[in-house]
Parts: C-alpha cells; sequence; structure tokens
C-alpha cells in the first residue's frame, strides 16, 4: 500500500471507518484527481458512510443531495426566495407611494435624480435577482464555496429519473452552472463528488464514464466483528462473533432485505442496551424487529428456526 494510502486508512481508521484498500485508493484517486466517485452496494455496506468520514477527513463542510424519483435540476440548484421577493417589492411600492403624496421641495425622492421610471424598474430587478434573494441548494452550495473544497454526496443517484442524471454530467464536467439573471458561476474549489446508488436502476454509461468506480460487498467475518467493536465499544467479544455468525447467515438466505452493516450495528446497540452478553432464543425474537425489515422475511423465522441459528451463532 502507498504511503498515501496509508496515511487516508489510517485517518478513516481514525473516525472509525473500517475500509479495505481497494476502498482507500479508490477514495484517493478520486480526491487526487478531482474525479466523483460512484459508489455501488447493497443497502447498509457504508456507502454514504464514506462521504461522511472524508468530509470529517478534510475538516470540510458535507453538502448532501438526497435524490427521489421526480428530483429536477432547480430543486437540486437553486430557487429564487419569491417571500423576500415580494416583500421587498411591497416595500418600494409603499415607498413610492409615500413619495408621490409629498409636497416639492420634500426630501422624499423615490426615484434618484435623473433616473427615469424605466431605470428604477431596471434597478428594482438588479435589485430582486441578487445573490441576497437565492437560495442555494446542495449543487450551487457545492459551487459556491470559496475557503475550502466541499465534499458532495449525491445519495441514492438510481433513485432520480434519466432527465436528471442527464443534467448532473454537465455539472460534474464543469463544475459551473448558469443562472440567466447572474449569469455563470464557476467552482473556486472542485468538491470531492461521490455517488451513491443501491442498483435499483441502471445507471447510464455516459455518467459512469465521468465517474471512478467502487463497489463495495458486504464484509467478511473479521472485517464485521471488527467494526461491531470498534462502534459499539461497549459489546462483549463473545457477543459481538455470535451476533456476526448470525448475521452472515441470514445474509446467505433468499431474503426480500438482507441486514447490511447498519442493521448490524444497530441490532448491537440494542443487545447492549438489554444488558446482553450471549444470545438467546427468547431476545432474538423479541429484537429481530432490528434486522429484519420486511414483513415476508419475518414470517419465515419461526421458534424452532430461530433456535437453530442461535445454536450456530453460539457454535461459531
Amino acid at each position: 500500500m502507498r504511503p498515501e494510502v496509508r496515511r487516508l486508512e489510517a485517518a478513516m481508521r481514525g473516525l472509525e471507518y473500517i475500509a479495505e484498500p481497494s476502498i482507500v485508493t479508490a477514495v484517493h484517486l478520486a480526491r487526487s484527481m478531482e474525479k466523483p466517485l460512484l459508489v455501488e452496494g447493497d443497502a447498509g455496506v457504508g456507502k454514504t458512510e464514506i462521504a461522511k468520514v472524508m468530509a470529517g477527513v478534510m475538516e470540510t463542510e458535507l453538502i448532501r443531495l438526497q435524490c427521489y424519483e421526480g428530483l429536477d435540476a432547480n430543486t437540486a440548484l437553486y430557487e429564487w426566495n419569491y417571500q423576500r421577493q415580494l416583500l421587498r417589492l411591497r416595500m418600494e411600492a409603499g415607498e413610492a407611494a409615500a413619495g408621490g403624496s409629498v409636497a416639492a421641495g420634500s426630501a422624499a425622492t423615490p426615484t434618484p435624480p435623473g433616473e427615469s421610471g424605466e431605470a428604477g424598474v431596471d434597478r428594482l430587478e438588479d435589485v430582486i435577482f441578487g445573490r441576497r434573494y437565492l437560495l442555494e441548494r446542495p449543487l450551487l452550495r457545492a459551487i459556491t464555496r470559496t475557503d475550502a473544497p466541499p465534499v458532495l454526496l449525491i445519495d441514492e443517484i438510481d433513485r432520480a429519473d434519466e432527465g436528471f442524471e442527464a443534467f448532473l454530467l454537465e455539472v460534474l464536467s464543469d463544475f459551473q452552472v448558469t443562472i440567466p439573471e447572474l449569469g455563470t458561476i464557476r467552482a473556486t474549489h472542485r468538491p470531492l463528488v461521490v455517488l451513491t446508488s443501491n442498483r435499483t436502476r441502471e445507471i447510464g454509461d455516459a455518467l459512469r464514464r465521468r465517474c471512478l468506480y467502487l463497489y463495495i460487498e458486504h464484509p467478511d467475518f473479521a472485517k464485521e466483528v471488527e467494526i461491531v467493536r470498534t462502534k459499539v465499544p461497549d459489546v462483549s467479544d463473545a457477543l459481538a462473533e455470535e451476533i456476526t455468525h448470525l448475521v452472515q447467515e441470514l445474509r446467505g438466505r433468499r431474503l426480500m432485505k438482507p441486514p447490511g452493516v447498519a442493521e448490524t450495528l444497530d441490532w448491537a446497540r440494542a443487545l447492549v442496551t438489554l444488558h446482553c452478553d450471549r444470545l438467546d432464543a427468547d431476545i432474538v425474537t423479541e429484537t429481530l424487529g432490528c434486522l429484519i425489515k420486511d414483513y415476508h422475511d419475518s414470517g419465515q423465522f419461526k421458534a424452532g428456526e430461530i433456535d437453530t441459528l442461535v445454536a450456530a451463532a453460539r457454535a461459531g
């Protein structure tokens, strides 16, 4: 492992993210080459956590765009603050009306000397379509950061439609956007961009070509035990191993929603909260909702089946 990659691995581990060399190397390259990183894998394997940890490593802002069906460019980029604009227009109208009723020679001058009414309207348009009336959404916020490069997390890009994906191509290519009223805004610092996908929809080739690619598998037994011990320090060594054995057994079954690392950690915290040192059938039955999040999956586990799972987990 290269020294710079080893340093990044240590920094990520310091923030409790246990990563294989392939993950650390992909993140290092994305940062060094200023290329977006597309991370795919099952839900709960730690895709989103990469962006959160890198924001901590870089000591910068994490800007998150949560994708969903129907997400459009304006929602992701910017909107005008119509309420503030309308309030300013009403204030200007009130001042103009008050100025018109003042006697000649008064100090009230709703329109500056030498400025026609049309020029005043143009001046007002420049004001209400200025930066102070602009609501920055995640993509624009990532571009306008001037002090340091942020981390931009575009989460679950597979949930957005193909039209939004095409819009992203332009933004991720040049890191600039054009606002008709303000002109083109270019990024001072290119953000570290992490896109995640659960593969509910195939991502287009054009977007894939813009990105480095990383696929994250569920961790092996040793790594998952280490993750549990790191994230849930109060868990006993024996319980951490039993938890991991049982979860990995569940992943080998045909479940609609197999548990991810996130569910493993939730379950470990729940068992610690209940002061458990070892697994037994009763506690697994009572806390199964920490692991199984689908009605059809939960129906598979009857009392005898849970006894078998617990026995196998305790035997190692």
